[in-house]
């Protein structure tokens, strides 16, 4: 099994807890795929950027499409959506 070294949200400092605090304000809690970046928070919050420009700003793809998509790639993926 592969291990990938992550900083727990209790752990977080700078900036890197900035991310964690705004992603437990949105959804509640950090989700996996943001602890996973988390050795570099320039990466994580690129990422993140890149997230919000492709499925929550408005795009040619209205919102309703995109969750679709998100959902039925999560799926295919056996992955928690």
């Amino acid at each position: 099994m592969s291990y990938i070294k992550q900083i727990k949200p209790g752990e977080a400092e700078g900036s890197l807890k900035k991310i964690y605090d705004m992603a437990e304000q949105r959804a509640g809690s950090v989700a996996n795929i943001i602890c996973i970046m988390s050795l570099d928070a320039n990466v994580c919050q690129s990422s993140m950027g890149l997230y919000v420009a492709s499925v929550r700003s408005d795009n040619v793809l209205d919102r309703a499409t995109r969750e679709l998509l998100a959902t039925v790639v999560s799926n295919i993926n056996d992955c928690y959506y």
